[in-house]
């Protein structure tokens, strides 16, 4: 409660606009090249956040595909430094910044809940900053770079059920003004991507609108075992990593969260930037 205590006086949380319960929400953030491509539709759609989704977080807990660890880790910083976790791209994408402040008290409150609710350990990193699973999303979300990042890590050698879990935990920071944001791509099979206009291919086409009608159905056990469950899981998601941050932010949502699409476009063929947004009934 004293941690509580100090979040609230560090970040002045309060209920959203009378709604007192933040949503949570899956990016598919795709390639890095949608920080300086105008031709990737989802781009166009991310750099209208703030039009679309008025509440303002006091924090942004974000969960990247791009962070496996072990066990979970949070980044405990004063301020995020730029990570340019990708190779071969233009000269001009390493020149974008993005630092935004962190969130040291953020991370510990996160530490103190996923640890009450069985989960062993969690790791503090006291030197990462936001790789480009979160800043390149957010660059465009929020722009200003005002607004406190942490981040969480992902374990890619457990499974769905334990990533709905790990976001079960957390769902008490909706109430505290944190945006529980998950990142990743709601198909991520590099090896099959093709020239962009390509046409999307059936296998991808089938996991897509599984999903898609799992998720607004309410049928997360199902996507919990997508990989036995869903036509083509496997295909769709050779590695999980970039898809377990969708489990994290269902499981934030609450069992009985109302899904929605908030974006959906295709590129090279097979990568969807399908987006959800997870509601609690009022």
């Amino acid at each position: 409660m004293r941690l509580l205590h100090s979040l609230n006086q560090k970040y002045r949380f309060c209920s959203f606009c009378g709604r007192g319960m933040m949503d949570t929400v899956y990016i598919s953030h795709g390639s890095p090249m949608m920080a300086i491509d105008e031709s990737i539709p989802a781009r166009k759609f991310l750099k209208t956040w703030q039009q679309i989704f008025k509440e303002r977080p006091k924090a942004i807990l974000i969960i990247s595909g791009h962070w496996d660890t072990k066990e979970p880790t949070v980044n405990v910083v004063n301020r995020n430094e730029t990570i340019y976790d990708f190779y071969g791209f233009p000269k001009s994408m390493y020149k974008l910044k993005y630092t935004p402040p962190g969130a040291p008290l953020l991370a510990k409150r996160v530490k103190e809940l996923v640890m009450e609710n069985g989960f062993k350990r969690v790791h503090e990193d006291k030197t990462r900053g936001v790789d480009h699973g979160a800043w390149v999303p957010l660059m465009l979300m929020y722009p200003e770079a005002e607004i406190p990042v942490c981040q969480l890590s992902v374990q890619t050698d457990r499974d769905g059920t334990y990533h709905y879990n790990l976001g079960k935990a957390l769902a008490p920071l909706r109430e505290e003004g944190i945006l529980i944001m998950g990142s990743g791509a709601t198909t991520h099979n590099l090896g099959t991507m093709q020239p962009s206009g390509s046409p999307v291919p059936s296998w991808a086409l089938q996991f897509d609108t599984w999903l898609k009608n799992a998720l607004l159905e309410g049928r997360y056990e199902d996507v919990n075992h997508y990989d036995s469950r869903a036509p083509y899981g496997k295909m769709a998601h050779p590695w999980p990593d970039h898809f377990y941050p969708l489990h994290v932010a269902m499981g934030a949502a609450g069992e009985n969260a109302k899904a929605k699409l908030v974006h959906h476009s295709w590129d090279h063929g097979t990568l969807s930037y399908a987006s959800y947004q997870f509601a609690a009934p009022k």
